[in-house]
């Protein structure tokens, strides 16, 4: 079965309309094995209630975003606690917050890429040597 790990910044474009909304709800798929580290409900949850406090979401809105969120078919197969090694080394390497590398960390061991929208944690990824293959922006998912 094919699968991504994807991130906070891909799953909040499940919930509101941004900019590649329509790819990443390809990834919506039943075949397609999704995973994430716990983090993303944190990370997630905290973009929505920006967008709340900006205005851009009501109240309303963000709760029913969050309860939707909970229930996306998202497994977590390792706590961030066992995570937490790997994304360190891996946020020291590529000199990137280590929040990020909680995904990247993932992919690693799982052997599946990481779908984001964030161009710089993309493109940080997409230069490595050895880790380019481990990243995917989501305009460029293809399933």
């Amino acid at each position: 079965m094919r699968g991504f790990v994807v991130d906070a910044s891909v799953a909040v474009k499940w919930l509101v309309a941004e900019p590649f909304s329509e790819q990443a709800a390809t990834l919506l798929k039943p075949d397609l094995t999704l995973i994430a580290p716990e983090l993303i409900f944190a990370e997630s949850a905290n973009a929505l209630w920006a967008m709340h406090r900006r205005g851009d979401l009501s109240k309303a809105d963000l709760a029913e975003a969050v309860d939707v969120l909970k229930a996306a078919p998202i497994a977590v197969p390792f706590t961030v606690r066992q995570l937490a090694a790997s994304a360190s080394r891996l946020a020291v390497e590529l000199e990137h917050p280590v929040y990020d590398c909680f995904y990247l960390a993932l992919a690693v061991q799982e052997q599946y890429p990481v779908v984001t929208s964030d161009r710089r944690f993309h493109d940080i990824v997409r230069s490595h040597p050895y880790l380019a293959d481990r990243m995917v922006h989501v305009r460029d998912v293809r399933i």
